[in-house]
């Protein structure tokens, strides 16, 4: 099994898209393939040992579209060739539609007229219209159509026909239609290069994420510094980073103190402040200070490459609502001709109306039908909605969670790290006898990565105390820890460790729950199976946490609070935020269960966690979130990822997601709205009660820009303003 993502060159419209998705899948050893036309990729799974990339490329290739290199990924030569061949048309065509139209309406009479319109226009049918015929030739080769189908035949009647009245005037009278030919051409080749130009906009986000990376470094080696490429990083290696200077990948402080600017990253201006042991990420720029870093992950598992790697992954899925569009564009090319003949069949043999009244009713059919606003309406939305993310520090994992999260009427949130500031601090030691209460917890706890241990060795480091390292060690998953040293039993932990080891702490049960009851975390600690003390653990709502929830609640979500802490440590929290529903004591393990259980109930539920810990929850609950990724983000279980782990960005991620879904909805219901009146129209249905009949090169333009309307529509996404 292999995945790859190939650019691809020359997609049109939907159809296009269909073509390729179709053709690779019935291939030999591709198991799938996606094609994101906003994004003009390709994503495909295949089996190696059946298939290969030069393969695929050549089934891609075979088809008329080219696939460009990986380094030609974001380079502008489409744009660059639509925009000459758009200059080039309209050089020809302003004389042609001069002398077609206004000159006739003013009796301006120009010599050999008819002469110079064939000589004009026959340039922009086969130059600049040779994108079309190529796009066809290729489409119909492999019994398929699209809209380059569509011009090629709209055009090629409007052209052919004018040549036949040229030469016999008296069997197909003496109207030209050069201009209509030349005009449509013109508008679609402006179109396309319009919509090239805002398809690249709509990119941008991974543009600016990898133009950040620098493409030097300076590492300390031998004792000199040396100036090497990025690529040529290894694993621990000493990088050198001086006031504004760009880091190149994530490592650790070795040495120095730096301001850091992380605002690519995570979305947040405000510069942060770097010392001794803390993580550094590639691509954020230090502002101020000089210092030393070990390399740990380079290259690929970058956070700035895991992020890019997502959001492109995010772009190539399909959402739900697009297999509507897709369904659709697989009949639109073979239905719209139909249409077309049916037309002309109807009005010229049954309605006896003249040849070039017919002819015009089956070109404006043929010009005004766009499946291209079909194909674009959903990617070029998710584009921008994952892009606009992926700047405030929410990426967005699964688009399947943009149209999920607005049936969401349940919100789940973990308590520690996620409600909490996730910085527990011990605030009260109590001890029985002589022992060191304080001493001996933090021997149990030596070997933990538990935020609550951490807290202990933070304390008895603070203390003046050397911690020794146990000769045993033992973590019980949602209980604690039972460690050995110098022969004697240590037991650090909750109620239930106590009792399963037969420790008595009954006479202790009032003070334990006066401390819960205020909110804190108890520790009992027992030697040899005797208690002697216990720890106060407390950890602080973050300050944002009441707004979240206050938001939440007005927008008609229920909220519940899942912890493995006991019932009145979580209560306590509960009260402060105004969260009435209370899941404590929970078994890490046991969260998927009651996520499980809430959805038993129909709700439709979205869980907040730390992504490490609550993983089975998280990726049971029809929509995750995960808090605090860190530097591991491409592991995270979530469907959506908050970098800056505020929990002001749940509601963004939640707003931004309705958006986006918002905008889907628009764009199909316009892509919808127009072919579904544009194409009557076109056909002349108006034209027995109102006289109206659409002159094809009007039906020209309107084709041309309903697929950039779209584009602009989902620009919009970028005004989206955070909390």
């Amino acid at each position: 099994m292999k995945n790859i993502k190939l650019k691809i060159s020359g997609m049109h419209c939907a159809s296009c898209s269909q073509n390729i998705e179709s053709s690779l899948k019935n291939s030999n050893g591709v198991l799938k393939a996606n094609v994101n036309l906003a994004a003009e990729t390709v994503f495909v799974e295949y089996d190696e040992s059946l298939t290969n990339q030069e393969k695929i490329s050549k089934v891609i290739e075979s088809l008329g579209y080219n696939v460009l290199k990986s380094d030609d990924v974001f380079n502008d030569v489409e744009t660059k060739k639509l925009k000459k061949l758009f200059i080039i048309s309209m050089i020809f065509t302003i004389p042609v539609f001069l002398i077609s139209m206004p000159f006739k309406w003013f009796g301006v009479q120009v010599p050999y007229e008819n002469i110079i319109l064939l000589c004009l226009s026959t340039p922009v049918q086969f130059f600049v219209g040779y994108i079309f015929y190529k796009g066809s030739f290729y489409s119909l080769k492999n019994r398929k159509a699209n809209m380059d189908t569509l011009i090629a035949i709209g055009t090629s009647a409007a052209y052919f026909y004018s040549v036949l009245s040229f030469f016999y005037p008296s069997k197909f009278g003496d109207h030209l239609y050069f201009e209509t030919s030349t005009v449509i051409i013109t508008f679609v080749i402006l179109g396309k290069w319009m919509e090239a130009v805002t398809k690249g906009k709509a990119s941008q986000a991974i543009k600016k994420l990898i133009e950040i990376q620098p493409k030097k470094a300076i590492i300390i080696k031998d004792g000199k510094e040396i100036e090497i490429d990025i690529s040529l990083i290894k694993k621990d290696d000493i990088i050198v980073v001086k006031p504004g200077m760009k880091i190149p990948v994530d490592g650790v402080i070795t040495e120095g103190y730096a301001t850091i600017d992380e605002s690519m990253l995570t979305g947040e201006s405000i510069p942060v402040e770097k010392t001794k042991g803390q993580e550094v990420f590639g691509g954020s720029i230090n502002k101020n200070g000089y210092i030393l870093f070990k390399a740990t992950k380079v290259g690929e598992d970058t956070m700035i490459n895991q992020i890019i790697r997502l959001i492109e992954d995010a772009q190539m899925k399909k959402a739900p609502i697009q297999k509507i569009a897709d369904k659709i564009s697989s009949i639109f090319v073979p239905t719209v001709f139909s249409i077309a003949v049916l037309s002309f069949f109807i009005w010229y043999f049954v309605l006896s109306q003249s040849l070039y009244f017919a002819l015009s009713i089956f070109i404006s059919v043929l010009i005004i039908a766009c499946p291209c606003a079909l194909g674009l309406a959903t990617p070029t939305a998710i584009m921008m909605g994952s892009s606009k993310g992926a700047e405030m520090g929410i990426l967005i994992k699964n688009t399947e969670s943009i149209e999920k999260i607005n049936k969401i009427d349940t919100v789940v949130f973990d308590k520690t790290g996620t409600l909490t500031k996730g910085k527990p601090e011990v605030v009260d030691i109590i001890s029985f006898g002589k022992n060191n209460t304080l001493l001996y917890a933090a021997i149990a706890e030596k070997n933990s990565d538990h935020p609550l241990a951490e807290a202990v060795i933070k304390k008895a480091e603070e203390t003046g105390i050397k911690i020794p390292n146990p000769s045993q060690f033992n973590y019980i998953p949602g209980n604690g820890i039972v460690a050995k040293y110098k022969g004697a039993k240590i037991f650090v932990g909750n109620r239930n460790l106590m009792k399963s080891n037969h420790i008595d702490f009954k006479e202790n049960e009032g003070k334990i729950q006066e401390f819960e009851n205020q909110g804190k975390t108890v520790f009992l600690v027992a030697l040899n199976k005797k208690l002697i003390g216990f720890i106060c653990i407390s950890d602080s709502i973050k300050d944002e946490a009441k707004i979240v929830i206050d938001n939440l609640k007005k927008d008609g979500k229920e909220i519940y609070m899942i912890t493995g802490d006991n019932f009145r440590t979580a209560n306590y929290m509960a009260r402060q935020l105004g969260i009435n529903n209370i899941i404590a004591e929970v078994m890490p393990d046991e969260k998927e269960n009651e996520v499980q259980k809430l959805q038993q109930k129909g709700k439709k539920v979205l869980m907040i966690g730390d992504g490490i810990n609550d993983a089975p929850a998280l990726a049971r609950a029809d929509v995750s979130m995960a808090i605090g990724a860190g530097s591991d983000i491409a592991i995270e279980t979530g469907d959506i990822i908050l970098v800056k782990s505020s929990l002001l960005d749940v509601i963004n991620a939640i707003k931004l997601s309705k958006l986006t879904m918002k905008k889907i909805k628009q764009n199909m219901f316009w892509a919808f709205f127009y072919n579904s009146l544009g194409i009557p129209i076109a056909a002349g249905a108006l034209y027995p009660f109102t006289g109206f009949l659409l002159n094809p090169m009007i039906a020209g333009v309107a084709m041309a820009f309903s697929s950039v309307s779209v584009i602009i529509n989902s620009l919009t996404i970028k005004k989206f303003k955070p909390l």
